[in-house]
């Protein structure tokens, strides 16, 4: 049995799991851990409890320290160049001519790197665009083509029982749906 804590990055993220490094801590906890991204901000949704080493998937990073006061302001520092970060970008778009549509930016904790989530109907040669973006930030930039479905967990939104969108509140995961589900629920068979 392994001692672990669930950390979530975004809200209606994924959870995963970190070794709580001998440390005291509770849901609703902040803390900085060391991820494949580099350094990020999270929040505690599962307190520490044991788990069999078969669930684990190795190598368990442990939590490098609780956010302090220092950690929040850059968080803070972070979102705001994160909404500027969207307004230039969304006009660099337009200046390039490019059919795709700007759904979030995330910037990392570190400030390492900057993801533009976008949805398109195809594939899009953005090159130039990187170029003119990584001139503007003069850190690393990636774009990431995401789906409708992962559009809408981004955004939220309400659903057709009047509630909070699945997707944006507790589903981790998206399964597929097949003809059949959407005939039953009298959804458009075709997504477009």
């Amino acid at each position: 049995m392994q001692l672990i804590v669930g950390i979530r990055f975004k809200k209606a993220g994924k959870i995963y799991y970190f070794g709580p490094n001998g440390m005291e801590l509770g849901e609703g906890d902040h803390v900085i851990v060391e991820t494949a991204r580099g350094v990020e901000y999270g929040d505690v949704v599962v307190a520490p409890k044991l788990v069999p080493e078969e669930e684990i998937i190795s190598p368990l990073k442990p939590v490098i320290r609780k956010a302090g006061e220092e950690d929040d302001k850059r968080l803070a520092a972070n979102r705001a160049r994160e909404k500027e970060a969207f307004r230039v970008g969304e006009g660099k778009i337009a200046a390039h001519n490019l059919p795709m549509n700007l759904v979030d930016v995330d910037l990392t904790f570190d400030n390492s790197k900057l993801i533009f989530y976008f949805t398109a109907d195809g594939r899009i040669d953005f090159r130039e665009l990187v170029k003119d973006l990584a001139a503007v930030f003069r850190t690393r930039i990636e774009l990431r083509q995401i789906g409708v479905r992962d559009e809408a967990k981004m955004l939220g939104g309400l659903g057709p029982c009047g509630r909070a969108l699945c997707c944006s509140t507790f589903l981790g995961d998206f399964h597929p749906v097949s003809i059949k589900m959407a005939k039953e629920q009298d959804l458009s068979l075709n997504p477009s």
